[in-house]
């Protein structure tokens, strides 16, 4: 395993990392004995970052790392959220009482005394243009609550002007290989800032894998199945923005990447790791599975520039105008 600095902190952080909002139950029905045992694979396997969120089965995802951190002795770092448990283009749920409420609730689930890196989750434009929450973020700095903060974006836009304005030590950008527009100015804009660049929907909710097709359905609680359009939160979290059907033809002219690279899943991860300035890719599991899939990317044969070139081309004459919600 490759570890990556984590922008001006002071952690080296796992390339390939993992997400665990599958475990808080909006990507269908999980066992929790099953999901401690693959978080516990993780760490064997050189793993020593995690990325959560208070609202993920509303802490469920935060208290199993809790009891992962009790039962392992090597460093562990985990990176929070807040924002969505409220409104979160509601001004005030972004007072110091607020998110030190917030804060407290996610220590209390995570059984630890401060927080290693605790991130805005998606908030709107309004919100970071308001500065409000960057004060409050230091205070909670300065008490010790909280080690580092980052925001979690949806836009360009809003990544630049966190970039420009504020003291984060970490963007989380939707970042795959059918949503590549952070890589024309954001993501080399944090490196010239020393922030570091987390990789969500690496796997665009699994269209990356290659198993799905326009006939396949989810579950109630999936979310790509409430949220395919919109309907519950951001489109972009769902499927990198992208609809469906269209999705699944786009896939089907990208397979071609995984000749000689294992899986379509590796191949896609491989491109992320290969961009320069992202730190870490933080792909969701279920499974041990899952997980093996996620660290195999690492060792994958690395594309070349020809390669590189013909999936630039693709992005930007093929999909770039089918993405929403990056507004």
């Amino acid at each position: 395993m490759k570890y990556n600095q984590l922008g001006n902190t002071d952690m080296k952080i796992s390339e390939v990392s993992l997400g665990t909002w599958a475990l808080g139950g909006d990507w269908g029905n999980v066992d929790e004995k099953t999901s401690l045992k693959a978080l516990h694979h993780a760490v064997d396997s050189g793993v020593n970052f995690f990325d959560t969120a208070d609202v993920y089965g509303s802490g469920r995802s935060e208290r199993l790392l809790g009891r992962l951190l009790k039962e392992r002795s090597e460093t562990i770092y985990v990176a929070t959220k807040f924002g969505r448990r409220d409104n979160f283009a509601d001004l005030s749920n972004y007072t110091y009482d607020k998110v030190k409420a917030y804060c407290e609730d996610s220590l209390r689930h995570l059984g630890t005394d401060s927080i290693d890196l605790y991130q805005i989750h998606c908030p709107s434009t309004e919100v970071l243009e308001n500065m409000g929450v960057f004060a409050v973020l230091e205070d909670l700095k300065k008490e010790g609550k909280i080690r580092y903060y980052g925001v979690s974006v949806e836009t360009d836009d809003q990544g630049n002007f966190v970039l420009d304005h504020t003291s984060a030590s970490s963007l989380q950008v939707i970042f795959n290989i059918l949503r590549q527009k952070p890589l024309t100015n954001m993501i080399a804009h944090a490196a010239d800032k020393n922030v570091g660049i987390l990789a969500r929907v690496p796997l665009a909710s699994g269209l990356l894998t290659g198993k799905y097709s326009k006939t396949s359905h989810f579950p109630e609680n999936d979310h790509r199945n409430f949220n395919r359009d919109g309907a519950a939160f951001n489109v972009g979290e769902t499927f990198g923005g992208l609809p469906f059907d269209k999705a699944i033809e786009l896939v089907d002219a990208l397979k071609w990447i995984a000749d000689g690279r294992g899986s379509l899943a590796d191949a896609a991860l491989k491109w992320i790791l290969q961009q320069s300035g992202v730190t870490s890719v933080i792909p969701g599991f279920k499974s041990i599975q899952q997980i093996d899939t996620n660290l195999q990317a690492a060792d994958t044969k690395p594309f070349s520039a020809d390669e590189l070139k013909k999936i630039s081309d693709f992005y930007w004459s093929s999909v770039h105008d089918y993405i929403r919600g990056a507004y």
